[in-house]
């Protein structure tokens, strides 16, 4: 019982220490941003500075209020939208059977395997030529529609979503589409929890194809304010270090309300067919 005991302590200590390795960069990027930036470059240090409010004023003074309004929108309309094509994609690849299956969910995994800077520049003239440029549509539309979001959902419901219950339920009436919002969506809620996190961290942390198609301020996200704030004369890096600090306060809380969840979803779905 006692060697129990002490083990347990032991394994206990050692998850204390690695949580506060993980956290150690943020109490620095939280110190870093109550500093000039003069002060940063002299060493690292574990004690606030006094230049917060500054560092604050310069970071609202350039409008950061609206690059985090435009990514919120960014963020959440492209999450909600590729939910809905991931989950009706998903459910058909693994609920049916029909010609030419197999091809299209091989030429699914096929886009996971090709990088976004390859299909760069086409990208930029599609955008242009429909006059999607200096617009968040090029961030929210075209990111509806994953590789990774179909592949997860198929996989999450064909383990989790037996078939037998969508018989039971075409023999009490119900049709396709009540099948899947009144039925099989509450059992893969786990699965959209997840996908839906990692999502909205990747939209609003996308930072290359918004360098490329915003070039007004007034369409900025927040990777491309950050990196456009800048005093006249210096690169202010306490106070992008500020900027960014704030930046992750949606991530925080959503992760931190959504924890148990995505726990949840990533385990289920590991499970194989």
């Amino acid at each position: 019982m006692k060697t129990q005991k002490v083990k347990n302590i032991i394994i206990f200590v050692i998850m204390v220490l690695v949580a506060l390795i993980c956290l150690l960069p943020f109490y620095f990027m939280i110190i870093m941003s109550t500093q000039y930036t003069e002060d940063i470059y002299k060493g690292i240090t574990f004690l606030p500075g006094s230049y917060l409010i500054e560092n604050l004023k310069t970071v609202f003074n350039a409008h950061f209020e609206m690059y985090y309004k435009n990514s919120i929108i960014v963020a959440v309309s492209a999450t909600a939208l590729s939910l809905f094509v991931s989950t009706l994609c998903g459910f058909s690849f693994a609920m049916y059977e029909f010609k030419g299956a197999r091809f299209l969910f091989a030429f699914v995994l096929v886009t996971m395997m090709i990088p976004t800077q390859l299909g760069l520049v086409a990208f930029v003239v599609e955008m242009k030529s429909i006059g999607w440029m200096n617009t968040l549509l090029p961030l929210i539309v075209p990111p509806a529609a994953t590789g990774f979001g179909v592949y997860w959902m198929k996989n999450f419901i064909g383990s989790n979503f037996p078939k037998e219950l969508m018989e039971s339920a075409r023999i009490d009436g119900a049709g396709e589409p009540r099948i899947l919002f009144s039925i099989a969506v509450p059992c893969i809620k786990p699965a959209i929890a997840s996908l839906g996190l990692m999502n909205f961290v990747t939209n609003w942390n996308s930072f290359l194809v918004p360098l490329i198609v915003l070039n007004k301020s007034d369409t900025y996200t927040v990777p491309i304010g950050i990196i456009n704030l800048n005093s006249a004369y210096r690169n202010d890096l306490a106070a992008k270090i500020t900027a960014l600090s704030i930046g992750i306060i949606p991530l925080l809380i959503l992760f931190m309300l959504t924890a148990k969840t995505f726990i949840s979803g990533i385990t289920m779905g590991a499970v194989k067919e």
